[in-house]
């Protein structure tokens, strides 16, 4: 079963899936086995199984909606910002830093999930690929709002936003994401 999250869960799929975020997240995908996952769930395995098929099933389905949640508020602090594209490249850079301090203090749930998974066909690593494509998609669209349509200036403003995110998350920089926010937004030539 590939479960996506735009499919409601049970509510015990809800519980295994809280349960296994905070572990895939905190100590890594395989350091945590499905044993723990369901005694910490308070389910059985075979509950678990039924729920998301495999192991693989639990973590697409962690990515799917850690990225799902980060992009709804990534997205509203944007709409919220307005139409002009320094406004919306701050936003985006500020809804980072704020997500970074509530739902990511190791850094990005998917780069950290991508270094488990070093086979680049692997389901786990096309999902944070493709979650990654979108993010630069993301920078290109308000870039061009902004005239930008140098596509290494689109990667660079990329960079720098990943660049902070891993800074933030390892705790390097008085403030890895402001630098990374002003260095766009002069990169761009917006702000």
């Amino acid at each position: 079963m590939d479960t996506d999250t735009d499919t409601a869960l049970t509510p015990k799929a809800q519980r295994i899936l809280e349960f296994a975020s905070k572990l895939f997240y905190d100590k890594g995908i395989h350091a945590v086995g499905v044993d723990t996952i369901a005694h910490d769930a308070g389910v059985t395995k075979k509950t678990l199984y039924e729920r998301f098929g495999s192991k693989d099933g639990l973590v697409m389905t962690y990515l799917r909606d850690r990225d799902q949640r980060w992009r709804g508020r990534r997205d509203a602090a944007v709409e919220a910002a307005g139409p002009g594209c320094a406004d919306q490249l701050r936003a985006a850079f500020d809804a980072s830093a704020t997500w970074s301090e509530s739902d990511g203090g190791k850094g990005c749930g998917a780069i950290n999930a991508h270094a488990e998974f070093s086979d680049e066909t692997h389901p786990v690593a096309v999902l944070i690929a493709d979650q990654k494509r979108e993010t630069l998609d993301f920078f290109r669209r308000i870039l061009a709002v902004g005239g930008v349509a140098d596509e290494g200036v689109v990667e660079a403003v990329m960079a720098l936003h990943e660049g902070a995110l891993v800074a933030h998350g390892i705790g390097i920089g008085a403030d890895p994401w402001g630098s990374a926010r002003d260095a766009a937004l002069r990169l761009a030539g917006v702000g």
